[in-house]
């Protein structure tokens, strides 16, 4: 399995905040509101097990993205790797890492999600492999 190009897939998923946050605002206002409050972002890496990257996504689309926003994760985007089987690659937003730690802790403990997480269980364990690195934009990143 390659490793994923991690500069050239950053510099894609800034681009891709960047459209997203101009889309809904315009670029003066979210400059003041990073003045204001810093927002964290958080890369997610999910390696499914062989063949169950399809029930990934099914439970991501029916459960998981709303439960993220119920619990206070800003959904911005969602990638397949092109040549790396078995990959999940997705961008939550946070109001700080504090903010983030509390929202995994309601998310992990909400008898919804644990509902769900089992039942998407039934045919074996989906997800072998889960990496997180939180980030927060440059200061020359255009998103700012």
């Amino acid at each position: 399995m390659s490793k994923i190009n991690y500069s050239a897939f950053l510099l894609s998923v800034i681009l891709a905040l960047y459209i997203v946050v101009l889309d809904t605002k315009t670029y003066e206002t979210v400059e003041m509101e990073v003045e204001v409050n810093e927002r964290i972002y958080e890369l997610r890496i999910y390696t499914t097990n062989p063949g169950k990257l399809e029930s990934l996504h099914v439970r991501f689309k029916n459960h998981t993205l709303q439960l993220f926003a119920k619990h206070g994760m800003v959904n911005v985007g969602y990638w397949i790797p092109v040549d790396q089987e078995n990959t999940l690659i997705y961008v939550l937003s946070h109001n700080s890492r504090e903010s983030a730690e509390n929202s995994w802790e309601a998310f992990r403990n909400d008898p919804e999600w644990q509902r769900v997480y089992e039942e998407s269980h039934a045919n074996g364990v989906i997800v072998s492999e889960v990496e997180s690195i939180f980030m927060k934009a440059a200061p020359y990143s255009q998103i700012r």
